[in-house]
């Protein structure tokens, strides 16, 4: 159950109002319509999300749970670093203050536990404040990523009914799609280390500085 409302669209973080770059891919008519937005969706998937946010997410909740701070602090810091434009950093930072913010109104992290995310030294990011939500849950940690990804996923799917657009007979069409990918993606997360973990996607980071000056917009990112 914890894990399905981590999962829920509903959480007040924010994750509705950005797509990731998906407003640009349409845009410039790379993801145009409903197979197009499907396909940059699954791609987006294997090629940025198994790479990077589920690994590192994955490699938060082992840390959490064994009170490993000085891996948070590293783990955090690789996030940051590895956003590649000020859109896409912006909006991991404001996703992981919001579910901070959300955390204090719970029982599932300690004050200690926040404030090494929270603190001076460091902005926080949604991948590493999501791993502290998810590690009190007691779930196994293949079954916090799939939650992570699904939630990601609707949020996803939602930006593409709103930006291509789309109704939602084809939103469903396509969460379905994402849904029966993900189990694979999550597999390969999960055997990833500090040496395989990696953020290497430029068009995403091209396609996020054009985003910036995109004339009309819907999302942040």
């Amino acid at each position: 159950m914890q894990l399905m409302w981590l999962a829920s669209p509903a959480m007040p973080i924010g994750g509705f109002s950005y797509s990731e770059c998906l407003e640009t891919a349409v845009d410039t008519a790379r993801a145009a319509t409903e197979n197009e937005a499907s396909a940059w969706l699954v791609d987006h998937l294997h090629l940025s999300l198994a790479r990077s946010d589920l690994p590192a997410v994955a490699q938060g909740i082992t840390a959490w749970r064994a009170d490993d701070m000085p891996r948070i602090s590293q783990l955090n810091a690789w996030v940051l670093q590895t956003r590649e434009s000020s859109e896409l950093r912006a909006q991991s930072v404001q996703m992981g203050k919001s579910l901070l913010d959300w955390l204090k109104n719970h029982t599932t992290a300690t004050p200690a536990h926040i404030a090494v995310l929270a603190g001076a030294a460091q902005e926080p990011t949604y991948p590493l404040a999501y791993a502290l939500a998810a590690s009190s849950t007691g779930a196994p940690l293949r079954e916090c990523l799939l939650a992570y990804a699904f939630g990601w996923a609707e949020n996803m799917v939602q930006a593409a009914i709103k930006s291509v657009p789309l109704g939602q007979s084809a939103g469903q069409r396509m969460l379905s799609a994402l849904t029966a990918e993900i189990p694979a993606a999550v597999d390969h997360a999960l055997a990833l280390d500090d040496d395989t973990r990696q953020a290497f996607t430029p068009m995403l980071a091209i396609l996020s500085a054009q985003h910036e000056v995109q004339y009309s917009r819907l999302f942040r990112s």
